[in-house]
């Protein structure tokens, strides 16, 4: 559980002089790139009232980012000035990726998030078995309640084989999991899952790998993080998959693109591609816990986490 370091609504002097310091980082950045005259800041963003939103609205509590995201910001002014930033912008939780975050521990970085009121219920970590007691001791102290990778576990879905013996494995791994108190395991899926697809020796029907997975995971203990961008990109009917499979699918990682045809697709702010969002967040409504937006190399500003957070407290029908 992260500790809660605020005290009568007013943050503590440590906490303000790591945000003085947090701006400060953010300050000295622009300045190596900015040689205009000098502007005042925007104002900051929150999510959309109920009266200025036309649409509908995920709320901010369910609403995460991939820090990946911004690995390349977060190496240019650290990653408590990029926390402060989301923190400001509105978000209540972070999904970290395999780091240490400029050498932290967990017990530091649980800190870390407390200090700006950011909780990190998933992560993208190892899903290795011989270290994997360590991986759920992390795990629980930054306050996770999804252990899970940027992947699957292994060995992989190269052949039927592997994909039956990779859904052993994250049965035993979210077991595990989840009697230690750190949640189910998920299955982050690229366009690989959906594009890799195998007979079923009783049957003969063609299935996809992210199928084979579905139907031999135990879901007590396996769930999924379904991106949409990479599902959208193998050919995949996203709604027709989350109607289908909505129990199975507790995570959403909202990533928005340029399709690109036979090419890989071109990753966008939330809102700014060609994926019809309206009726995927419908349909996830009342199945996903979480959504994680992503940018893969999104620029060094708070423009995509910006723009991602506003569209996502005001999609229209």
């Amino acid at each position: 559980m992260i500790k809660d370091i605020h005290s009568g609504g007013t943050r503590s002097r440590r906490g303000s002089t790591r945000r003085l310091a947090a701006a400060a980082s953010l300050a000295i950045a622009a300045t190596a790139v900015l040689t205009g005259p000098a502007v005042a800041a925007p104002a900051s963003s929150n999510a959309n009232s109920a009266s200025e939103c036309s649409g509908r609205s995920i709320p901010a509590s369910k609403i995460s980012i991939q820090m990946f995201s911004y690995a390349g910001w977060t190496r240019s002014v650290g990653t408590e000035a990029v926390l402060a930033e989301l923190s400001d912008i509105g978000y209540k939780n972070v999904e970290p990726f395999s780091g240490t975050y400029e050498g932290r521990t967990a017990e530091q970085f649980a800190e870390l998030l407390g200090e700006y009121g950011l909780k990190a219920p998933t992560s993208h970590g190892s899903t290795n078995e011989a270290q994997f007691d360590a991986t759920i001791a992390y795990a629980k102290t930054i306050g996770q309640k999804y252990m899970g990778s940027g992947g699957s576990a292994s060995p992989g879905i190269s052949t039927l084989e592997n994909t039956l013996a990779t859904a052993d494995a994250l049965n035993r791994l979210g077991e595990r999991s989840k009697k230690a108190g750190t949640g189910k395991i998920f299955v982050h899926n690229h366009q690989g899952e959906f594009t890799t697809q195998f007979a079923d020796p009783e049957t003969g029907e063609i299935k996809s790998a992210w199928e084979i997975l579905v139907e031999n995971t135990d879901p007590r203990y396996v769930t999924f993080q379904l991106d949409v961008l990479w599902a959208a990109d193998a050919g995949i009917d996203v709604v027709q998959l989350i109607e289908e499979h909505g129990d199975r699918i507790e995570l959403l990682h909202v990533k928005d693109g340029l399709l690109n045809g036979d090419a890989r697709a071109i990753p966008t702010d939330v809102g700014e591609g060609e994926i019809d969002w309206a009726p995927i967040l419908d349909a996830a409504q009342g199945s996903v816990k979480y959504y994680v937006v992503e940018r893969d190399g999104a620029p060094a500003t708070r423009e995509f986490a910006e723009d991602s957070f506003n569209f996502l407290t005001c999609y229209s029908f």
